[in-house]
């Protein structure tokens, strides 16, 4: 299934049916009064998580959406039928915002999780609430009310355990390949990865975690240029980041331009924890870790083969070390 994380959908929720103007007439009862009821509610248009879905691609082909008008009311006080509600489920991390204002509306981040993106208008009151001791016969019914009628915006954010992080033909989809059964395209060239791809990591003791693939960053992602600017938002879910540069490249200067460009996006994202993966170990003769490294900031540097299996293990056991640290914390506050 191709991967889609946008979406501008128009929406109209149902109108409200009609109050009824009708009076009671019976055959001993000649001159009874109002008895006209209530019209139904539109029905609402919702968002519902769905943790089987990670696209939201179905709703770029069905981009304009209408829930039922509320049924009328009729005679005897009987309240007419609300409209049915338009239900549309989409994955867990999906966030949804008003086109025009940019107001948040909210987001969907468990199962059956409901945020109603455009209501329903009220039924319309019968004439027998407008019954008075003056005015015994009103001969009139409210109308329903029109429903929310608006522009949809839906961003999705993956939601992964880890994010990796790193320029196109870091080794960043061979990592996701050789550590699950995720099977993203590979090849020596940049740009492999166009578009997020999801594995899950299971390993001894029944453990196991997400890890979030994403396009490589080019620098300057964050002011639109590449594709890394469209992605970065995924990385926002993530409890742990993965950075990962070629051994093949200037490792301490891929880094730290990296790390600029999440710094550019949205400085709080420096506050996850991260790890860095020197890649590519089997192509580097005589690479020696500590010799010819410095990093300002104290992280795990682990030097790793994705072809050979060299420091695949420690890897996974720090991050794993990591993410069991940073949900800790996350229940704590």
């Amino acid at each position: 299934m191709r991967f889609a994380d946008y979406a501008k959908i128009y929406v109209t929720a149902g109108r409200g049916g009609d109050g009824s103007a009708h009076f009671r007439r019976e055959k001993y009862v000649p001159k009874g009064g109002p008895d006209g009821g209530d019209g139904g509610k539109g029905g609402d248009i919702v968002l519902k998580g769905n943790p089987q879905l990670n696209t939201i691609l179905d709703l770029r082909y069905k981009k304009f959406i209408k829930a039922k008008a509320g049924e009328h009311g009729a005679k005897s006080r009987k309240t007419g039928a609300d409209g049915d509600d338009v239900i549309l489920e989409v994955p867990l991390g999906t966030v949804a915002f008003d086109a025009d204002s940019r107001e948040r509306l909210g987001e969907i981040t468990e199962d059956e999780e409901t945020i109603v993106i455009a209501e329903g208008g009220k039924g319309g009151l019968g004439n027998w609430h407008f019954r008075s001791s003056t005015n015994q016969t009103p001969q009139f019914a409210q109308e329903g009310k029109p429903g929310e009628e608006r522009v949809i915006e839906l961003e999705l954010k993956l939601i992964a355990d880890v994010g990796l992080v790193g320029f196109p033909n870091a080794g960043k989809s061979t990592l996701l390949s050789a550590l699950s059964e995720a099977k993203p395209k590979i090849a020596d060239y940049p740009f492999t990865t166009l578009e997020p791809n999801l594995g899950v990591v299971k390993f001894a003791n029944y453990r196991s975690f997400v890890m979030a693939d994403i396009p490589g960053i080019i620098e300057e992602a964050h002011q639109g240029k590449g594709l890394g600017i469209q992605f970065l938002r995924h990385i926002e879910r993530n409890n742990v980041l993965l950075f990962m540069v070629s051994a093949e490249t200037d490792i301490e200067y891929e880094y730290k331009a990296l790390l600029n460009e999440l710094k550019s996006y949205r400085p709080d994202l420096l506050d996850k924890p991260r790890i860095l993966a020197i890649t590519k170990m089997d192509l580097k003769q005589g690479f020696k870790l500590e010799e010819e490294l410095h990093f300002e900031d104290e992280i795990p540097v682990i030097p790793i083969s994705s072809a050979t299996g060299h420091g695949v293990d420690e890897l996974r056991e720090t991050l794993w070390e990591r993410i069991q640290h940073a949900r800790e914390l996350e229940s704590e506050s």
